[in-house]
């Protein structure tokens, strides 16, 4: 096995009182494939700090291989200090590095170079600070959450360029379809300690299951039980993966419903009455239409929302997801066309953004209001603490000001606190953002149990899957299809690539992008195409020079016999260079003919 790249041994942190990191171990070999898992405050993102060398742990050993390139991608990048973001990415490159690969990236990325790091939005600071990490090749790449901010065209392309890459990755993500596909090895951050399984990350809640079960046996066999509290607070969330396998059953049946009641796209006809629009009926839309100036937000939508569906709204930044959600919800009316509403809706909205928290208050003050020791959820009074056993906190947790606790953990309480509000239409507006994957499956859960409807917007394709009953998808142009099933049954009915839509930064382009089949004119070269033109005839000459000399080497009849080991050294160089100047003439002569059809 190739010695590690870097390594960890034995690392202790402690912030402020309380040990966080308690003799955490990791290796990352040369083009291996980790992701870092584990709740919100146990550390992941501290660790990967440690891994880059940006934070110094009190005790333990960081080991990187002399010579060996890291780069690391935090969560909120800093930008202040350049004047552009074609500068901001240079500076994270060396002297040998491809300056092509730069303009390459952004290129991809939707982004010129020439913004100004203060103008970005958050999905297109996100796009520099990845290209910036991709851009020098680097042996060991650590990416914290890379997918924030994204949108799915964007976590399509990233999931591609990475699996493409030589680089060894540690990667932190609450996207199960990005772990799913990129790693092979599972480091489970828990209790201050890390675990590893050399597995796909699709194995690992089995594999966390099976161990806490075993450390319960064990407790048993020693005499040892946790607090009923504390068990619940582990043990919960095994209860209710296995719980949400039946739920996942019942969301297929519900999917299937949905497409027999829906008909065809389109078709639908405003023939119900005030009563069924209070009861069944949620919202109606029919030939529906929206602009901002020339530029088409919503053009002639036709559907209808019924009573427990849960409808999930996708597609590239600035295609106008929220207006969509806005005008589903009957708070912006449309230019033309129709839209009604169940006049007898009770909404609450997710506040992702987390601005009603008092960062003062403490946690069961914010749940109660300030008021006594009950929560009231759907007209019942419930105790705090029993109230927070449902959202992961234990009763020690009751005083903490809220404004201490993790990301993860504020958005269990503000999940805690619009749940415990009384209505049958909730509307979410990015409800993944910064939740682990155990708070992940408690809103799966919720969401199961929800008794009204749903509409949310999310870029979390595994979300989307678990939970909606239909997509509504951006086709460019202010198209938008509804889809029965989630998003890979949007993928199936489509018959499309992952790319939904070409990425633009969040700058939208009305030509015609829904109906990619239809375009016959040549594709413009880009940037990475003209650099191969230009330097794919020096590495054919080098590589024809490479065969001519070991073909000489070769030609000695002596050479076996006398120096096995350089012989086989010679005929591996031979077949790998004829490999490669056979390739790289076929992709030479590719892209001469893609550049005399344009000119």
């Amino acid at each position: 096995m190739a010695p590690p790249l870097l390594a960890l041994q034995d690392i202790h942190l402690t912030l402020g009182t309380a040990p966080l990191l308690t003799g955490a171990e990791i290796s990352v070999s040369p083009g291996e494939r980790l992701c870092l898992v584990g709740r919100n405050g146990s550390g992941k993102s501290t660790l990967l700090k440690i891994a880059a060398g940006l934070l110094p742990q009190d005790s333990g050993i960081r080991f990187v291989q002399p010579g060996a390139t890291v780069r690391y991608l935090p969560q909120e990048p800093d930008m202040s200090e350049f004047s552009s973001v074609m500068a901001y990415v240079e500076a994270g490159m060396g002297p040998g590095d491809d300056a092509y690969r730069a303009q390459y990236l952004l290129e991809q990325l939707g982004l010129t170079g020439n913004e100004h790091p203060s103008h970005l939005s958050g999905g297109e600071a996100r796009r520099a600070a990845l290209a910036r990490v991709l851009a020098p090749s680097p042996d060991i790449l650590l990416l914290d959450e890379p997918t924030n901010h994204l949108d799915l065209p964007a976590i399509a392309w990233l999931e591609q360029e990475l699996a493409s890459l030589r680089s060894a990755l540690v990667l932190i993500s609450h996207d199960r379809r990005l772990l799913e596909s990129l790693s092979r090895s599972i480091v489970w951050l828990d209790r201050g300690i890390a675990r590893r399984l050399d597995r796909n990350f699709s194995h690992f809640e089995a594999w966390r299951d099976e161990t806490l079960e075993q450390e319960e046996r064990d407790r048993h066999k020693l005499g040892r039980k946790l607090a009923m509290e504390e068990d619940w607070l582990r043990y919960g969330v095994t209860a209710r993966r296995k719980r949400n396998v039946k739920r996942l059953a019942g969301l297929h049946a519900l999917r299937e419903q949905r497409k027999q009641k829906n008909g065809p796209t389109g078709g639908a006809r405003l023939a119900a009455s005030e009563t069924d629009l209070s009861g069944k009926l949620v919202a109606v839309a029919e030939n529906m239409s929206l602009s901002f100036g020339d530029r088409p937000i919503v053009k002639n939508l036709t559907t209808r929302i019924l009573r427990g569906d849960r409808v999930g709204i996708i597609g590239p930044n600035g295609a106008g997801k929220t207006t969509l959600l806005s005008m589903l919800t009957g708070s912006l009316q449309p230019d033309s066309g129709d839209i009604k509403i169940g006049s007898s809706l009770q909404m609450v909205s997710l506040d992702q953004r987390r601005a009603s928290l008092d960062p003062n208050m403490t946690l069961a003050d914010t749940l109660t209001g300030g008021h006594g020791q009950t929560v009231d959820v759907n007209g019942q009074s419930r105790h705090v603490i029993g109230y927070m056993k449902d959202f992961l906190f234990a009763p020690e947790q009751a005083r903490t000001p809220v404004g201490v606790l993790s990301g993860g953990e504020r958005g269990r309480v503000t999940l805690a606190v619009a749940l415990a509000k009384p209505s049958n239409l909730l509307v979410l507006d990015e409800p993944t953002n910064d939740l682990d994957l155990e708070t992940l499956e408690l809103l799966q859960e919720l969401l199961a149990d929800y008794p009204g409807t749903v509409i949310l917007v999310s870029h979390d394709r595994d979300f989307l899957d678990r939970v909606c009953t239909s997509v509504i998808n951006s086709e460019g142009d202010g198209v938008w299809i509804e889809y029965a099933g989630g998003y890979s049954d949007m993928l199936a009915q489509r018959g499309k690539p992952a790319q939904l839509a070409p990425m633009d930064g969040g700058k939208s382009k009305t030509s015609g992008s829904s109906a990619p089949a239809k375009q016959t004119a040549p594709r413009k070269l880009s940037f990475k195409d003209k650099h191969a033109l230009e330097t794919l005839p020096k590495d054919m000459e080098r590589l024809s020079s490479e065969i001519a000399k070991q073909r000489r080497i070769l030609s000695d009849a002596k050479l076996f016999t006398r120096d096995r080991a350089g012989f086989d050294r010679s005929t591996k160089a031979l077949q790998q260079a004829e490999t490669e100047l056979a390739a790289a003439e076929e992709r030479w002569l590719e892209l001469e003919l893609m550049r005399e059809a344009i000119s």
